[in-house]
C-alpha cells in the first residue's frame, strides 16, 4: 500500500501546512506549475516525488521533470500531466493517446479548480487537486491525499489547506 499527496499549481509557494502532509505521505505526486524548484527540492528532503513540469515552469525545471509522467504502482496505471483536460473533454494533445491506451488514474493541474471525476466511457478516475500554492484565483488553497492498494483507489480525501493569502 501507498500513501499519495497529490498538489499542484504551488507557483513557487512551500509552507509547512503543505509540509506537514508531505510528511505523512509515502510519495508526494506534483502536477506542474512548480514555479521556483525549492518547492520540489523541499519535498524531495522529505519524500519521493514525481513530479511534471508546467506551463509558467522554466527551462531548469523543464530540465528536470517531463511533461509527461506515465507509470504503474500498485497495479495502477497512472499518467500525469499538467494540461489535460478532462473526462469528454480532453485536450487534443491527450485525446488520442487516452483513447488508445487509457490509465486507471488521469491525473492534471492548471485550472487550480479541484476535481475528481469518473470517466465511464474510458474506465479511468480524473483527479485535479487544484492549487496549493497563493498564485491564482482560487479561494482555498487545496491538495488531495489516497492510498493505493493492490489495483485499487481507496480513502481519497480533499485537503482544505486555507484561504489564499
Amino acid at each position: 500500500m501507498k500513501k499519495i499527496l497529490l498538489l499542484s499549481d504551488t507557483h513557487s509557494y512551500i509552507d509547512n501546512q503543505i509540509l506537514k502532509f508531505v510528511k505523512q505521505a509515502d510519495e508526494v505526486w506534483h502536477a506542474g506549475d512548480i514555479g521556483d524548484l525549492k518547492v520540489t527540492d523541499a519535498i524531495k528532503k522529505l519524500k519521493p516525488l514525481r513530479c511534471v513540469y508546467g506551463n509558467i515552469d522554466d527551462k531548469d525545471a523543464r530540465l528536470e521533470f517531463p511533461l509527461d509522467l506515465r507509470f504503474n504502482v500498485e497495479n495502477i496505471s497512472v499518467w500525469i500531466t499538467h494540461i489535460g483536460g478532462y473526462p469528454n473533454r480532453y485536450k487534443p494533445r491527450i485525446k488520442e493517446e487516452i483513447e488508445k491506451k487509457p490509465p486507471k488514474l488521469f491525473i492534471c493541474g492548471h485550472s487550480h479548480i479541484l476535481k475528481v471525476q469518473y470517466d465511464k466511457k474510458l474506465n479511468l478516475l480524473h483527479l485535479n487537486p487544484g492549487a496549493a500554492g497563493n498564485h491564482g484565483f482560487h479561494k482555498i488553497r487545496t491538495m488531495l491525499r489516497f492510498e493505493l492498494h493492490k489495483g485499487e483507489i481507496k480513502n481519497l480525501e480533499i485537503i482544505e489547506l486555507a484561504k489564499r493569502g
